[in-house]
């Protein structure tokens, strides 16, 4: 137990010791945040796994045109997201709703959801996601007739750091633009340099040969409104590369395309066409190329065909507002019940984390609180230990220069009369009675002289007797050449005044007194004594000379003491230093 405490003395092995219990507190902090962070990478890695096992499932039934049931799948995956973490998954799932919502023609919806997606776009390396998000708003504007945000952001898309082929394919919507705009010499200016592309996609062909025929049906698109006869070729084209690639959408618009050519040129074949539009975009359960169908057979039949197109066509007609209403009612539905979900899933979620995250305080708490606890003791210990040696050697310091005061002024005040009185003793003749009585008078002297000494670091009574114990140090020093006055002496409660205080004011008194009579030999001393403010306030004043001189003795005298009157929160101040003496004034608290 001792070689623990005389280590605990040692301030290099206490820093040491400290800095070794910082750092296990900081390695310790830091592993349990680590491993708090590992099992949120955990939990939000699992989440993602099944984000995107929904996003798989969504996608499949979109390519098979199961609309209702994808919007459902995709609204769930982006309601399990954290938009801060899976941002990715979350943007995509956000853009297929938009896209499933334009296509059921709800535009409004379809741009609330895109614009979700807008915060999360920088936090996006891939920039395919921007562009995908842009081209959907760019749509939603075409077919709500704004061309010029169409056009502002198919350019925002075009701008971005995309495939090439995702480039072309953007122009070619441009296009589209264009010929809706009626400026059909621009949108040739872009579809024709891109027919005369061999390579638009170069790591899928099926795309390249898509967008290929889709720029050759926009040509003819052109060249139609035109009334130009070469329409017919690039229709064709186009026809003849959708067959190839079976690809109904296409197949479908080419028809039509065909069907309005021919619309006033040749009646029979426009109806052949249109018939054949209708078949395949009954394949794929396109109402909208359908229903332009059924319009189109209108205008170039008659009779009971005619009668018959139009009965289908308003049926369809109301079959698709109907239908439409119905979408919009079930994404309604969708969109309320997986809200309240959110907001069940979301409370959920923030009173397991709250779980979680009071578990994980209560770790650090079992952890961190008894190495608090031990370093706290051994800081204690230490300033005990330090402060108890601190004592005892100020205490020592104070008993040293004690000791070492009192010699001092014994050389001082003694020596010449003990020499002197030896020298006389041992020379003159003790016989003669006027030798006795002199050598009697010095040993007398010598006597009074120590036990003044004595007196002034002696006992300082601090019961009730104290004031009577300072009046009689302070009557000690009143001669016949010497008159002391004192003023509200008797109006002070010194039983209120602290033992330590008591000591402190007895100290100061003697030592004023003691040095006004050792320099300055003054021949009136005034000491008033007054309460103020909870502190008792001493006035000290003589005429003593050389009071210059006199101060720097004082000053000099009074350091040690001076230090305690701090300590205790007391004041002790020269006033004044004239030739006509000095004034000092001390304040001491009652408690």
């Amino acid at each position: 137990m001792r070689k623990i405490l005389n280590f605990l003395k040692n301030k290099i092995a206490l820093k040491y010791l400290f800095a070794i219990l910082i750092l296990i507190i900081l390695v310790s902090t830091l592993y349990l945040l680590k491993s708090n962070s590992n099992q949120t990478q955990l939990r939000s890695k699992d989440n993602s796994s099944k984000i995107k096992r929904i996003l798989e499932k969504a996608d499949i039934l979109m390519d098979t045109y199961k609309y209702d049931s994808c919007y459902y799948y995709y609204n769930k995956a982006q309601s399990l997201c954290n938009p801060e973490t899976d941002y990715v998954d979350y943007v995509y799932a956000l853009t297929c709703m938009a896209n499933v919502e334009q296509y059921q023609g709800d535009y409004i919806a379809s741009e609330t959801s895109l614009l979700k997606t807008l915060p999360y776009l920088k936090k996006i390396k891939k920039p395919r996601f921007a562009a995908n998000v842009y081209e959907q708003f760019a749509a939603n504007y075409y077919y709500t007739f704004d061309c010029n945000n169409a056009l502002l952001y198919y350019t925002k898309a075009l701008h971005l750091k995309t495939s090439y082929y995702r480039k072309i394919s953007v122009l070619n919507n441009i296009s589209t633009v264009y010929i809706r705009q009626k400026k059909i010499n621009l949108a040739i200016s872009i579809l024709i340099p891109l027919s005369k592309l061999t390579t638009i996609c170069k790591t899928d062909k099926v795309l390249n040969d898509i967008e290929h025929a889709r720029i050759l049906s926009h040509i003819g698109s052109c060249y139609h409104a035109q009334g130009k006869l070469e329409a017919l070729y690039y229709y064709k084209k186009s026809l003849a590369m959708q067959l190839k690639l079976k690809e109904y959408d296409g197949i479908s618009y080419s028809y039509l395309h065909l069907a309005e050519y021919f619309q006033t040129r040749d009646l029979s074949l426009a109806t052949t066409y249109a018939k054949k539009a209708y078949f395949y975009s009954d394949k794929i359960n396109d109402p909208v190329i359908k229903l332009q169908s059924l319009k189109t057979l209108s205008k170039t039949t008659s009779g009971n065909d005619l009668k018959n197109y139009s009965t289908q066509f308003i049926q369809l007609a109301d079959s698709i507002t109907k239908a439409s209403h119905k979408s919009k009612k079930q994404f309604a539905r969708i969109k309320y019940y997986f809200k309240k979900y959110n907001t069940e899933n979301l409370q959920l979620k923030a009173y397991k984390a709250e779980s979680e995250l009071e578990i994980e305080r209560q770790k650090i708490y079992n952890i961190i609180l008894p190495i608090i606890i031990a370093l706290i003791l051994i800081f204690v210990a230490f300033l005990y230990f330090h402060l108890k040696s601190k004592g005892r050697k100020e205490k020592n310091k104070a008993i040293f220069e004690s000791e070492l005061r009192i010699s001092e002024k014994l050389r001082c005040e003694l020596t010449n009369y003990v020499y002197h009185s030896l020298t006389f003793a041992e020379t003159a003749d003790l016989e003669k009675r006027e030798n006795k009585e002199k050598l009697l008078n010095n040993l007398h002297t010598i006597y009074t002289k120590t036990r003044n000494i004595s007196k002034e670091n002696g006992f300082v009574p601090t019961n009730e007797s104290f004031s009577t114990a300072l009046k009689e140090m302070i009557a000690g020093f009143k001669t016949a050449d010497l008159n002391i006055i004192l003023n509200g002496f008797d109006q002070i409660s010194w039983n209120e005044l602290e033992k330590s205080k008591k000591i402190i004011l007895y100290r100061i008194l003697q030592e004023l007194f003691a040095n006004m009579k050792k320099h300055s030999q003054p021949t009136l001393v005034s000491l008033t004594f007054k309460n103020f403010e909870k502190k008792i306030v001493v006035l000290y004043s003589d005429n003593g000379v050389e009071a210059y001189n006199r101060s720097i003795i004082l000053k000099k005298d009074l350091v040690n003491i001076e230090n305690r009157i701090l300590n205790i929160k007391g004041e002790i101040d020269i006033l004044s230093i004239t030739e006509r003496g000095i004034k000092v004034e001390i304040k001491l608290p009652l408690r």
